[in-house]
């Protein structure tokens, strides 16, 4: 609705998030790379990928599959698609991402839209609202992930603590491609073609003004961790303000 998106990897053992990635859309190079990529190179081969249906993780199940032979134990399929509503640890985690990172956020939008101080039909401020609201939706998602990381799950333990020596097959980075050529792989074996950029809201600029607002926006609104804090403090004005800033600013540079 608001152009950000997210994708968490948890693993199955420590129930420690091991990777994860904000977007405008949810985009299969960006789950490959950010996430499955990330999570492997950094913790080792999982003897399983458990995902829902969606299309944006065909990359990310086709590298996998192609791995297969590399995981420690492979008494299992290298990788489970269900319903989401079935699905993983991971879907346990989504409350906290929502109460403290999505909801707050989209509290704020939805009231300027109401107001009919946000125009999301128009391109430049889709595009500005999906930057914005993303710098602040990352920001949020490391503080909760370093939270959850480190909090203790009764009769676990701690998911840092438990994952420490990650997965028990390690596989050389080389092994995997980095997202352009894993796509290049995907087209060449299958013959279908993933949607290399996605976005929301095309980017309206064409030249450096777009560093020219940058800078002139930083000059005006230089913490965004201050714009975090009010608007889950359910205090929306200044992070309001610093996004209809941004968008009168992006309309008188292009």
């Amino acid at each position: 609705m608001f152009g950000v998106t997210h994708v968490i990897a948890i693993d199955g053992y420590s129930s420690k998030v091991v990777a994860h990635a904000t977007m405008p859309v949810k985009n299969n190079l960006i789950i490959y790379e950010d996430v499955y990529r990330s999570a492997v190179v950094n913790y080792g081969m999982w003897d399983q990928v458990r995902v829902d249906h969606g299309k944006e993780f065909y990359l990310t199940l086709f590298i996998q599959e192609i791995l297969a032979s590399h995981r420690h134990c492979q008494d299992k399929p290298p990788y489970y698609q269900t319903t989401s509503t079935k699905n993983h640890k991971v879907e346990r985690m989504w409350p906290e991402v929502n109460s403290r990172v999505n909801y707050p956020l989209k509290e704020a939008l939805i009231h300027l839209t109401n107001q009919e101080l946000l125009d999301m039909d128009c391109n430049i401020s889709r595009y500005c609202v999906s930057n914005l609201t993303r710098q602040l939706s990352e920001l949020g998602m490391r503080r909760l992930i370093d939270t959850w990381n480190a909090h203790r799950i009764p009769g676990k333990g701690i998911p840092n603590q438990l994952a420490r020596d990650g997965c028990l097959k390690k596989v050389p980075e080389g092994l995997l491609p980095h997202a352009p050529e894993a796509a290049d792989l995907y087209a060449e074996e299958l013959g279908n073609h993933l949607t290399r950029v996605s976005s929301f809201g095309a980017d309206p600029f064409r030249s450096e003004e777009k560093l020219n607002v940058e800078r002139l926006f930083g000059q005006t609104y230089p913490d965004v961790q201050y714009l975090y804090n009010c608007v889950v403090n359910r205090d929306f004005k200044p992070f309001q303000d610093a996004l209809i800033h941004l968008v009168n600013l992006t309309k008188s540079h292009i």
